[in-house]
């Protein structure tokens, strides 16, 4: 669970977990970030499944997991989470079994009013944990934030009244743009592989 910060238009993009063209739109933004070449691309979902609004990640991973992923790493799931307790061993696991993996970690959040419901694609890594004042290493070259309620006073407590609704279809929609990420990036390095494979 992190808190929602200001950043560059550039560097992140906002919409609705409802909004019809979700799916394409920000699997287009996440799919030119991604490098080029064939580089491990790791989606880690953070969160714990004890309490309702920082399920977000868990329940992405367990609907990412439900699905055939092609080019996609997921760890984290609501049977196996990746929380404050095993992050630090879950990053040194995935960087001792992939080179240079380029992680997309994904996180619940908190913010306005307004906000709740929106989920932020962005460059650069978030920090799991700031919402409940946790000290834990910050995640990810691009992340992920569904605004799951309202920051402001008693965090934990705003945390464990998250409607349940709410947090299942906003997991849904990161789910549908991932794995519409995971098809195109599959399509492109299919291609690329039978170009290079080409007699000259």
């Amino acid at each position: 669970m992190n808190l929602m910060k200001k950043k560059s238009p550039k560097n992140e993009h906002r919409f609705t977990f409802d909004d019809p063209l979700l799916t394409i739109k920000m699997g287009e933004n996440l799919l030119d970030w991604i490098p080029n070449g064939s580089q491990d691309i790791i989606i880690l979902c953070i969160g714990t499944d004890r309490s309702t609004g920082d399920s977000l990640g868990p329940i992405t991973g367990m609907f990412l997991k439900e699905r055939e992923m092609k080019e996609l790493t997921v760890f984290g799931t609501i049977s196996n989470p990746v929380h404050a307790v095993n992050l630090e061993d879950e990053l040194l696991h995935i960087k001792q079994q992939f080179s240079n993996p380029y992680i997309i970690a994904v996180d619940a959040c908190l913010g306005k009013t307004k906000s709740i419901g929106s989920i932020i694609a962005g460059r650069g890594p978030l920090k799991p944990g700031a919402a409940l004042n946790k000290a834990l290493p910050d995640v990810g070259d691009v992340h992920i934030s569904g605004v799951v309620n309202v920051a402001g006073f008693m965090e934990y407590y705003i945390l464990q009244n998250t409607r349940l609704d709410t947090v299942i279809r906003m997991a849904g929609s990161i789910a549908n743009v991932l794995s519409y990420m995971d098809k195109q990036l599959h399509l492109i390095r299919k291609k690329v592989t039978n170009l290079s494979q080409k007699p000259i």
